[in-house]
């Protein structure tokens, strides 16, 4: 019973398939959150897949309502040990991104698990089945182990993260008491790189945004009125191009952060994305000039256009359109008023000329942004675990490039927050033939089983080393 023979287990559990198996399982549940006829797919996946799963490790399980009407519910297990004993948070959703099933290559699909070569394709495999999947078998290896944890746990698996998780605020305020714990360990999003491990302490926050130019009802013939009636998708498109250039450096300033703090560019030196070559590469001179690309993406804000509409694009016609909208959203990192982005904006827009541009939420609500200082206790403790395991140093980020709903953790319950990824950049989660590599799931069920055994080893940590 040592940290190397449950680090086998847990290899073990991996190569002979059992872990596979259970994916397999997981993916195969249609649990689509944007889709409202998949709303009784959540309650199959807690109540029929996940459910039993803790039950065979000796946690109570209770499936609680989302406090928003219409999301899915949210799963709580707990083992608790001893009072006195460390207590571990761990967070996972249950639900995925739309199926998207008419996009994916020939021969794979959303709702069956795949492997071609070290890729396993289906929908959930990196977001975000297969990561707590990873976890929660890290949790069984160290019971079958050693026969105990040796630390509390309280997970939490919701079912409304691809919503951006309406609800999971309240809730975590309403059961603040039920969900303390002394540290949030959990898994989401992608490593800095395929090959290396990472540790990250929050992310950035995410606001999705709608510019519209609403000018008259239905088009007009192009050869009647073109030259006399303004349109809407050239007023739009240089209204935008007053906030960020072609370059895609942000003119609005008032946007971005004063300052990257020096303990974050220090981290960060030893940080940089490297892709993968089937992955996209880096443009050098896109984003704000002077920064690292590892700057850009974990230290400063951005503005994006994600979809831009005017006129009927899949069957074009021969007519001014009346109307305009493009969808745009902002990445920002710790330290920024959200709240200030719309007037911002707004005050921007008028002072342009462009008064005729209207600006709403895209979404009712959105994701803040997180960072726990580097040099935090628990961050050095886990780092530490992690390089006994790999015998390598994991990337530390301060955050990912990603949102997460983080802030109800670090924020609404006031915890540390260690985040270990199993995932990797080039996953194409969010789109069609979503994968994960089994490489990274078999060497992440390798660190969290020894994640797990050297927290019930050491306990909480209090001295900085």
């Amino acid at each position: 019973m040592t940290r190397e023979s449950a680090i086998s287990r847990a290899t073990r559990h991996f190569d002979e398939g059992q872990f596979i198996a259970d994916l397999a399982r997981r993916v195969a549940i249609r649990t689509e959150s944007q889709i409202p006829a998949s709303r009784p797919f959540m309650d199959v996946y807690l109540n029929d897949e996940i459910t039993p799963a803790f039950a065979r490790m000796g946690f109570k399980t209770e499936i609680l309502p989302n406090p928003v009407e219409g999301v899915g519910p949210i799963l709580l297990a707990e083992r608790i040990e001893d009072d006195r004993l460390p207590t571990v948070l761990m967070y996972g959703h249950g639900d995925v991104i739309r199926g998207l099933e008419d996009q994916w290559r020939a021969g794979i699909e959303p709702w069956k698990l795949k492997q071609e070569g070290d890729r396993y394709y289906g929908r959930g495999t990196a977001d975000n089945k297969g990561q707590h999947s990873v976890n929660m078998a890290a949790l069984q290896t160290v019971l079958d182990e050693r026969g105990k944890l040796g630390f509390n746990v309280k997970f939490m698996l919701e079912t409304g993260e691809e919503l951006s998780s309406p609800g999971l605020k309240d809730f975590c305020a309403t059961h603040k008491a039920r969900l303390k714990a002394d540290v949030l360990i959990a898994s989401d999003g992608p490593r800095l790189s395929a090959k290396r491990p990472t540790l990250y302490l929050g992310s950035r926050g995410c606001m999705n945004l709608n510019f519209t130019v609403d000018l008259r009802d239905g088009a007009h013939h192009s050869g009647n009125w073109g030259g006399l009636l303004a349109n809407p998708g050239i007023v739009l498109m240089h209204a935008l191009s007053s906030i960020v250039t072609r370059e895609g450096k942000v003119l609005v300033r008032d946007l971005l952060p004063d300052h990257i703090p020096a303990s974050i560019r220090k981290v960060l030196v030893d940080c940089q994305p490297t892709p993968e070559p089937d992955e996209p590469q880096i443009d050098p001179g896109w984003g704000e000039p002077g920064l690292s690309a590892a700057e850009k993406l974990y230290a400063w804000n951005t503005f994006e256009i994600l979809a831009f509409r005017t006129g009927n694009p899949d069957n074009p016609v021969n007519a001014i359109p009346g109307k305009a909208i493009a969808t745009c959203q902002i990445r920002f990192v710790a330290g920024c008023d959200a709240d200030s982005f719309i007037p911002i904006l707004r005050k921007h827009l008028d002072t342009q000329g462009y008064e005729n541009v209207k600006i709403s939420m895209a979404r009712k609500s959105f994701l803040q942004a997180t960072r726990l200082d580097p040099d935090h206790a628990w961050v050095r403790w886990a780092a530490e675990s992690i390089r006994r395991t790999t015998g390598a140093a994991p990337a530390i980020l301060p955050n990912i490039g990603g949102s997460l709903p983080n802030d109800c953790f670090a924020e609404t319950l006031g915890l540390p927050t260690l985040w270990v990824p199993h995932s990797y950049a080039g996953c194409s989660q969010h789109a069609p033939d979503e994968h994960s590599l089994g490489s990274i799931l078999r060497e992440g069920l390798q660190m969290m089983t020894g994640l797990f055994w050297d927290l019930a080893e050491t306990g909480v940590p209090t001295v900085i080393a």
